[in-house]
């Protein structure tokens, strides 16, 4: 193995988190983009709970969790000053936040029909909640959630804020939610967004992935 591994999938907002700062750092891997209900055997060896994205870096060391792929790919290099030391500290702490509380709602919300216990509206509500405090975080700080330009937690969240608004388009932007309809507006309209949604053919055993970035994808050349 020359370059580390990348397994993931394109839809899912951990694997886009991994992505992002993987293009941003412009660390090289081997883009293997799988099918979920198909998860190649290579992929369970690695890490056994299944989940994207995976990282099998070139010592055989097995990086399972999208964050600390995050870090692995931008303690390499941080052209854009991602992991900014003014606001390390509170954004990770916002990223907890987003991941221990936000996560469980957006999923009850986007498949309100698995938890029949409420109506789609109540786990709505509850998203809404979190969402509105970004969006005063983003109207406070002159742009991005912790300051006036994106840093780690703007990235990390990102693909989650997709995810819930891409739920009911129509309903989010209804919101009264400027300053996050702006930032979301600014991400997904980006060319770091763009170079990572790239469609990819299912990864096949026995076969090369795709070396990612591409130098058309990575953020140097965006």
């Amino acid at each position: 193995m020359t370059s580390p591994i990348l397994y993931t999938f394109r839809r899912c907002p951990y694997a886009m988190r991994a992505r992002l700062a993987i293009a941003a750092s412009t660390v090289k891997v081997e883009l293997r983009e799988i099918i979920l209900k198909n998860k190649p055997a290579a992929m369970l060896e690695a890490s056994p709970k299944g989940t994207v994205p995976v990282l099998l870096d070139t010592d055989g060391a097995v990086v399972d969790e999208s964050l600390d792929i995050m870090h692995w790919a931008l303690k390499q290099s941080d052209p854009e000053g991602w992991l900014d030391a003014s606001y390390y500290e509170s954004g990770m702490q916002l990223i907890g936040q987003n991941d221990t509380a936000f996560k469980p709602w957006l999923d009850r919300y986007k498949y309100a029909d698995r938890y029949p216990e409420h109506p789609m509206s109540y786990y709505r509500d509850q998203c809404a909640d979190w969402l509105s405090e970004l969006d005063h975080k983003i109207a406070s700080d002159g742009g991005g959630l912790l300051a006036s330009h994106y840093v780690l937690a703007d990235y990390a969240l990102f693909p989650f804020v997709r995810q819930c608004a891409h739920v009911d388009k129509a309903w989010f932007n209804a919101q009264h939610w400027p300053a996050l309809q702006q930032w979301l507006t600014h991400h997904l309209e980006s060319d770091l967004f763009g170079a990572i949604m790239h469609k990819y053919q299912p990864w096949e055993a026995g076969t090369q992935g795709v070396m990612f970035p591409q130098m058309s994808e990575s953020l140097a050349d965006c």
